[in-house]
């Protein structure tokens, strides 16, 4: 699957500040090492994502994890797997930023 441009936004900011685009690439070479695959370690991050209740890190980490291979039902526990955690309303919130990219597919 093809990998998603960055946001717009994205790109002016650091076209404004490239030092710490620089520190986010360095960032992300980082975290790629390991013995996770990118598919469990795109599951990994999209739960982060759902536990800081964070909706554009939700976004970002379902296509993310799509591209990496995941399937539809994979998203889809890490969701229902974050309601013991984060409480129901959450969940449901964020069940509803990842349906939004789902719909979309």
């Amino acid at each position: 699957m093809k990998q998603s441009k960055p946001p717009k936004t994205y790109e002016r900011f650091v076209a404004r500040y490239p030092k710490l685009g620089e520190a986010w690439a360095a960032t992300r070479a980082a975290e790629a090492k390991g013995p996770l695959d990118m598919r469990a370690a795109r599951l990994v991050k999209l739960g982060v994502a759902i536990g800081a209740l964070k909706e554009g890190a939700v976004h970002s980490a379902t296509r993310k994890a799509l591209e990496a291979g995941a399937t539809r039902a994979e998203v889809e526990q890490v969701v229902a797997l974050a309601a013991a955690t984060i409480g129901l309303p959450s969940t449901v919130a964020a069940d509803t930023w990842v349906q939004e990219i789902l719909g979309a597919k």
